[in-house]
């Protein structure tokens, strides 16, 4: 009798979430990004990271569709972005959240009218079944009550916590952040690492978040590429304990380990460009 044969595990077989292939990425006649090559499987919380001007906002801007490349294929569980129409994309980006860097909120509506525009615009749900989601939303946030609250009278924090929830108001199976950390302080910064890991096991939820907060992308990330600006491209990718330990290139060390190895590598090497 033969032996049962076991189901591969999803990383052996699932179509990634998001397949980048060769992107390059221009504006007007400069090069960005040139031949940029990676995956994300689903459920995966995965980081892009670099230094500032290395490209990281302008890779996102392409993954989700607002910027197309010069060359290259972006795909979305299997859909190619990059060529897609208008209908196809925003059906595409239908299974999207977003949440922005400075939040995005509108000012004149209510927190709760913030979270249930992305309802009332895109579901045909009765007001008081979209009124529940909203409470549910702000609860998963630790936002619970603060439904009447105007934007202006919340804290940096929790407008962070409420693009949160205006983000997976749809239930999207991919959410994209943009330097969530960006403003907060340490304290409140690990709270929203901690809201975002608890939705990816929570929800199964895809999570790209473009970041260069080191104690975030330990503590949130299972895999991270680094940017560099010179290269215009991935110098490293993979789990961020193994970039900062052991990965030899000297602009990856100085990076996961915050020193400015760089620029000492450049006068051990004999470069004359200052860092």
């Amino acid at each position: 009798m033969a032996e049962p044969t076991l189901a591969p595990t999803p990383t052996m077989t699932a179509q990634p979430a998001i397949s980048v292939q060769h992107l390059v990425a221009r504006y007007e006649d400069r090069t960005i990004l040139n031949d940029v090559t990676f995956d994300v499987p689903r459920g995966e919380r995965f980081f892009i990271a670099g230094g500032s001007g290395c490209g990281k906002t302008t890779l996102l801007r392409h993954i989700i569709g607002l910027n197309r490349p010069a060359s290259g294929r972006v795909l979305i569980n299997g859909e190619d972005i990059a060529s897609a129409g208008e209908d196809q994309l925003r059906r595409i980006q239908r299974n999207f959240g977003m949440s922005f860097q400075s939040g995005a909120l509108f000012g004149s509506l209510t927190l709760g009218e913030n979270i249930a525009l992305p309802l009332e615009e895109y579901t045909t749900l009765p007001p008081e079944t979209i009124e529940l989601l909203v409470r549910i939303k702000l609860s998963m946030v630790k936002l619970a009550g603060f439904e009447d609250f105007m934007i202006a009278e919340l804290s940096g924090g929790m407008k962070k916590r409420a693009a949160l929830a205006r983000a997976v108001a749809l239930d999207p199976s991919i959410l994209f952040f943009d330097e969530p950390s960006a403003g907060l302080d340490p304290v409140t910064s690990a709270g929203l690492d901690e809201l975002i890991i608890q939705v990816n096991r929570s929800l199964g939820t895809t999570i790209v978040v473009v970041s260069h907060e080191l104690a975030s992308i330990f503590t949130v990330a299972d895999r991270v590429i680094m940017l560099d600006g010179e290269a215009k491209g991935i110098v490293a990718e993979g789990k961020p304990q193994q970039l900062r330990d052991e990965h030899p290139d000297p602009r990856v060390h100085a990076f996961f380990n915050r020193k400015p190895g760089t620029a000492v590598q450049r006068r051990t090497n004999g470069g004359n460009r200052s860092a």
